[in-house]
């Protein structure tokens, strides 16, 4: 088959879909393709995606490529990483059998891929796998490293900055751009506008909330993967900043005009929320799309999950899955049930007062006097 499209190249992926329109065709440089990435892909509704890295490399087994699959999106491997600098812009056509790529306007051939079938991807998922237990093996390791290093962020090191989103005996939402997040969080929409809990936004959390229809009351992170629209919407803001101080995400606030706060900390921007709702004093603390597993974290690119694991560690038992809470909040009726309910049990006993005979007499006395009074 065929396909044609402009080409839209990046590389860093959650840059790139934010510039996506349906039709486009996305040129990446990503090695091991992650799943979130791909189901951003896939919203954009790309006509194909061509990847200048390996989408599956063997080191674990990455879920993006087979969700592109499952969604008919052709992915073509290019093992090429200067493609992200070439082909932006260029009209492209592409045979998704052959891995053929060719410049649709002067008909040049640009290179020949490796097309992710199926059978290719199942292949290279079944290598992941078994390479996955040394992967695991150093995963561990570095995790436990890291956390003796990092102990500090959760025994009192970590200054938290006057914040004036009040979390104290409030349930806290916090939505971070992970796996199936928006799912989750659809899953939790009657929770949030019946309890009326701190909405708390990760990054591009923020605007997963304001998609639902609701606005964030703080966001957290480096702020390099939320939009413009999510940081003027009026939430507090909180720029997660390296050990050293630095903190690279205040400087796209100063462009926007806007003010922000920073927390010094090592570990991910997740973590973080989690611990200044907890340290804040939240009484229950909801996760949406937050990594939790060895996969997950191996996607992020990240060598260990040490900060991850101590603030669990911390939190305790206050802290609850979405899926989780979805199960077991059923919540209360609203007022559209209500009125159902009430005009199912009116209905059959206006039903049973027509039939009555007396009932249909008073009908046409009525209907007589009313007549009368209108000069009928």
């Amino acid at each position: 088959m065929i396909v044609e499209g402009m080409a839209k190249a990046g590389r860093k992926t959650k840059d790139l879909t934010k510039r996506l329109q349906p039709g486009d065709i996305a040129v990446i440089a990503h090695a091991d393709l992650d799943e979130v990435a791909a189901q951003a892909l896939a919203e954009a509704k790309v006509k194909a995606v061509l990847n200048g890295l390996s989408s599956i490399s063997g080191r674990y087994p990455n879920l993006g490529p087979s969700h592109l699959l499952e969604q008919a999106i052709p992915l073509i491997d290019m093992e090429r990483e200067d493609l992200v600098d070439v082909l932006d812009g260029k009209r492209l056509r592409i045979d998704t059998e052959t891995g053929n790529v060719v410049d649709a306007q002067s008909k040049e051939e640009l290179g020949r891929g490796v097309v992710q079938t199926a059978d290719v991807v199942n292949a290279k998922m079944t290598e992941a796998r078994n390479n996955l237990h040394s992967e695991v093996d150093q995963f561990i390791d570095n995790t436990l490293e890291y956390a003796r290093r990092e102990k500090g962020f959760v025994l009192g090191e970590v200054i938290i900055p006057h914040l004036r989103t009040d979390f104290a005996h409030r349930d806290v939402v916090v939505v971070v751009r992970g796996q199936n997040y928006k799912e989750d969080l659809r899953t939790i929409v009657s929770y949030v506008e019946e309890v009326n809990p701190v909405l708390v936004g990760v990054d591009g959390g923020a605007d997963a909330l304001l998609d639902m229809g609701f606005r964030p009351h703080l966001i957290v992170g480096d702020m390099d993967s939320v939009s413009d629209a999510a940081l003027r919407c009026g939430a507090e803001l909180l720029v997660h900043a390296y050990s050293d101080g630095r903190a690279p995400g205040m400087a796209r606030l100063e462009s926007l005009g806007l003010e922000g706060k920073t927390i010094s900390a090592p570990g991910t921007s997740e973590d973080i929320a989690l611990l200044v709702a907890y340290e804040r004093g939240a009484e229950l603390i909801v996760a949406v799309g937050t990594h939790s597993n060895i996969i997950d974290f191996l996607e992020k690119g990240r060598s260990g999950m040490a900060s991850t694991f101590l603030v669990r560690l911390k939190i305790g038992s206050i802290l609850i899955d979405a899926k989780g809470l979805s199960r077991i909040y059923k919540g209360r009726p609203g007022q559209r049930y209500v009125l159902q309910i009430a005009v199912a049990a009116i209905a059959p006993l206006m039903l049973i007062a027509l039939m009555s005979p007396i009932m249909r007499q008073f009908l046409r006395l009525l209907t007589l006097q009313l007549k009368l009074s209108l000069g009928l």
